[in-house]
């Protein structure tokens, strides 16, 4: 059974647990304003030890930063996080960021990542946040995910995320 908990800044190497690799069917990319599919077809490989340095930096900065963090856990073993930035965005500082998802690979389509959004979205509510801003990566899967849970194209794109990842499709969810 998998069980939802809050982690801690201890817990950063379970980050290594995740298998974030997946076939990559077809991307999403900005163009004058609006979403544009393109096909591509190739393997993303699980992290390297550079990738997940810096995933282990940016939970450990979220954290120390007064972010918050959960974790999918089945038994001992992580297969699922997600982070919650600290900083508050947007013209009126009522967005907050989800930071960080990831779901293992063999724990995909089985309700894991709704219930990390779930908990991460209380958590961000109780803080006073109106939005979720997300600065996904282009993949369908990605993409996806993030409009089943009722988000949509921001017209107020954070420059400073925008610049960090300038390919990343940029949404919010209204809470």
């Amino acid at each position: 059974m998998i069980e939802i908990q809050k982690l801690n800044e201890e817990q950063v190497q379970k980050l290594s647990d995740i298998d974030r690799s997946e076939f990559i069917d077809l991307i999403y990319e900005m163009q004058d304003g609006n979403i544009v599919e393109i096909q591509v077809g190739h393997e993303c490989p699980n992290w390297d030890k550079v990738t997940l340095k810096e995933i282990q930096d940016r939970f450990r900065f979220e954290l120390r930063h007064g972010g918050t963090a959960v974790g999918a856990f089945n038994d001992s073993r992580l297969v699922g996080f997600g982070v919650l930035s600290h900083k508050f965005r947007g013209m009126r500082k009522d967005h907050l960021q989800i930071d960080l998802m990831y779901v293992s690979r063999e724990y995909r389509r089985q309700g894991i990542g709704s219930r990390i959004m779930e908990s991460l979205s209380n958590e961000a509510r109780r803080r006073g946040a109106k939005y979720l801003y997300i600065s996904s990566t282009e993949t369908r899967s990605a993409v996806s995910f993030y409009r089943s849970h009722s988000s949509y194209l921001t017209r107020e794109i954070d420059q400073e995320l925008f610049d960090k990842e300038p390919k990343d499709i940029h949404m919010v969810i209204e809470l």
